[in-house]
Formats: structure tokens, sequence, C-alpha cells
């Protein structure tokens, strides 16, 4: 029996990461990114063995966009496209797994949309493309949440009234959950653990951002909850907020409920707080020229995620180890050392030649001696989708 090959497809909402995964390779034969999606600049970067290509494709929708991706990529299977593994974000209290995608799915996911209004829709746009292109092929839906339904009660509930939860579903589900599974277990081979007795902090740090803590390969809290507002601060998210902010600014500025939600999702966090971008990069530069702006949302991000691991410690009876993922996470050597710089009560202690060394996909661990071990572990979601998919394909 020949490799089988899965198209892995992950829509933000305005870009699509896409990947397809040969489950007999380690590097990908195809690979890339759609950004800026909607805009004047939307653009493709195509990338494989012969080098990156790049279409500029302007206004291009999530639509528009896959009928020139998907061609390539069933070209680059030599035709022999073998599944579709879809990334989607919110599952709800109906889905606790990976699942194969019908109607049925499709009207769950549909139903959800009010819990994660930036992404389930983005989510659905790819999977109709990708079924109206290839409509014989099986489609799987690979949904964030899914990995912390091993959350207990107690860390999953809010404190609000009974009937909320019960016959709304309003509970905490926390996302990123591919991920974490994914660097959680990595981790543990990395350090030569059993997964099955380990204990994690892993901190995913993009333009979303979110922490967990993983025990023996389950999830045993995380900061996400209801929806991808809550916790951190994020790239254009504010993270947590005293939950009368609503109320303050309908009463004093007369803003309805949908102008302040849109404020958190999209105006505020690291863009809000520095009036300038949502792009730790630009921000680490600007802070550097002494902007006051990038300086305060760099500090205010630090600060606000080692409160956060913190607290994850919480879940855990020992700790083996901390681990950063995810764009920033991977990359930003200077937010991972003001980060832990403010846990060494925790006995964090970060190795700066070794912590400079781990970018650009380099994995390995930068804890300065006699401290709790930190690794930098880059992520890889597209191969967990795939290996899901693989899975249901299989039973």
């Amino acid at each position: 029996m020949s490799a089988r090959n899965i198209l892995v497809i992950n829509c933000g909402s305005s870009s699509i990461k896409f990947a397809l995964v040969n489950e007999a390779q380690s590097s990908f034969p195809l690979q890339g990114l759609a950004e800026r999606l909607g805009s004047p600049e939307a653009v493709i970067h195509f990338e494989n063995a012969a080098g990156k290509e790049s279409l500029s494709v302007p206004d291009a929708d999530h639509q528009a966009a896959l009928a020139q991706i998907l061609p390539r990529v069933e070209e680059a299977a030599g035709g022999h496209l073998d599944g579709i593994g879809h990334r989607v974000v919110h599952g709800g209290e109906k889905f606790f797994a990976s699942t194969l995608l019908n109607g049925d799915t499709l009207a769950g996911i549909e139903a959800n949309i009010q819990l994660a209004p930036l992404h389930n829709p983005a989510n659905l746009s790819g999977i109709h493309a990708a079924m109206n292109l290839f409509p014989e092929l099986p489609q799987v839906g690979v949904f964030d949440t899914a990995f912390h339904q091993s959350m207990p009660e107690h860390a999953y509930r809010y404190a609000v009234p009974d009937l909320l939860y019960k016959e709304y579903g309003v509970r905490r589900y926390g996302f990123h959950g591919t991920s974490h599974r994914y660097v959680s277990k990595r981790a543990a081979e990395l350090a030569g653990l059993p997964v099955e007795n380990s204990s994690w902090l892993v901190a995913h740090l993009g333009n979303g951002c979110s922490t967990c803590a993983v025990v023996n390969g389950e999830s045993r809290d995380t900061s996400m909850g209801l929806t991808p507002l809550e916790g951190l601060v994020m790239g254009t998210r504010s993270g947590d907020v005293d939950p009368s902010l609503h109320n303050f600014l309908h009463n004093t500025l007369g803003w309805e409920l949908s102008k302040i939600d849109a404020m958190l999702n999209k105006e505020s966090g690291l863009k809000g707080l520095s009036g300038l971008s949502n792009d730790m990069r630009t921000l680490t530069e600007a802070r550097q020229a002494g902007h006051p702006g990038a300086t305060l949302a760099f500090e205010v991000f630090c600060y606000r995620l080692a409160k956060s691991l913190a607290a994850m410690g919480c879940a855990l009876e020992q700790l083996d180890g901390l681990v950063f993922t995810g764009g920033i996470g991977e990359n930003s050597a200077v937010v991972r050392e003001r980060t832990l710089a403010h846990l060494k009560l925790l006995g964090f202690k970060v190795d700066a030649e070794a912590n400079a060394r781990c970018t650009r996909g380099v994995a390995g661990e930068i804890q300065a001696a006699g401290s709790p071990r930190i690794l930098v572990v880059p992520t890889n979601e597209e191969r967990q989708i795939a290996l899901d998919t693989l899975a249901l394909l299989d039973a």
C-alpha cells in the first residue's frame, strides 16, 4: 500500500495555512500561506522542494484563494489525494473528538459560530470550498476544543447559574488543543520521558495565545474559555477584562454589545495597547527604539503570560518543564526571557545563549543550571491534523 496524502487546511479570519502531508515523509511535499485575504494585497505563497513562489490574488476571499490552492495540491500529490483535514476552532458541547464532515457536522459547526465569530465562519468557508472542488474525498474536522475535554469540571465550569451550563453549554472549552497536544507529546519525547507520566506547562503564543497544563498527555486546564477571547493578551484580543466593562462602556459611551465585542476581539491586545501593531516583531523593533506604546504592550503581554503560567501550575502535581511554541513562542527570545524573569519564584532561570539559538524552527532546552526544564518546541498542527484524519479513515 502506497503512502497516503492528506491535505490540511487551516483557515483564519484573513488567512489560509495549508500543507500536503504524506504519511511517509517528514517534510511536506507542498505547503503555503494565503494572507491578507479580502484586501488588495492578498497573496498566496507556495513552497516545495523546488523552491518558493508567490501568487498575487487581489481582493480574493477564502473561496477564491482555495480555488487557486487546491489544484496545485492535487498535482503535488500525483493525483492521489486521500483526504482533507480541516482545523475547526470551536466544537462546543457537540464535538469531543475529530469527526468526519457531513451535513450534520457542518450544521453543528455553524451553530457554534457565536462562540468563535472570528474563526468558525472562515473554517466553514474552507470546508465548503474543498467539498465543492473534491466532493468525492472524505473530509475531517479537527477541533481546537477537543483536547481540552479532559479538563475536570472544577476547571471548566463558570460560577454562574447552573441552568446556563445545562441548557446552553456555557462553560470553558479552551482552544489551540491540537498544538498543545502535539508539543506536549514532543516535549516528553525530547526529554526522554513517557508521555503518560509527564507534566508540562505550555505557552502557545501567536496572534492568538493560550497556556495549558498538560498531565500525562491530557489537558487539565487552559487559559481560553467559552470563546478564544478569554485569557492572555493577544494580537488583537484583549484577553481577560472585568466582565462589567461591557456595562460600563454601554452606560458611559452608549456602545452597543456588537461594538464592544468587535473592539475586544479586533482592536485590543497588542494592537490596542501599542497603538501601533499586533505583530510582536514590529513591536520589538519599536520598543528597542523607545516607542512607549510598544514598550507597554510588550511588558503587559509578558507579565500576563507569566501570571497565567503560574496559575496553570495549580493543575500539576509535578513539573517536568515549561514549553514555548507558536510564532512568538518559537521565535522571540526577548519575550521568553522577560516572561521567565517574572517566574523566578518557580525557579525558572534562562540561559541567554541557548535562548538566542532557539529561533526559526530550532528546538531545544534553554534553561540555566539549577532551573526546571524550559523547552522551545516548534508546533506542527498540520501533521497532528493529518494523523487524526488518517485515524478516522482507518476506522
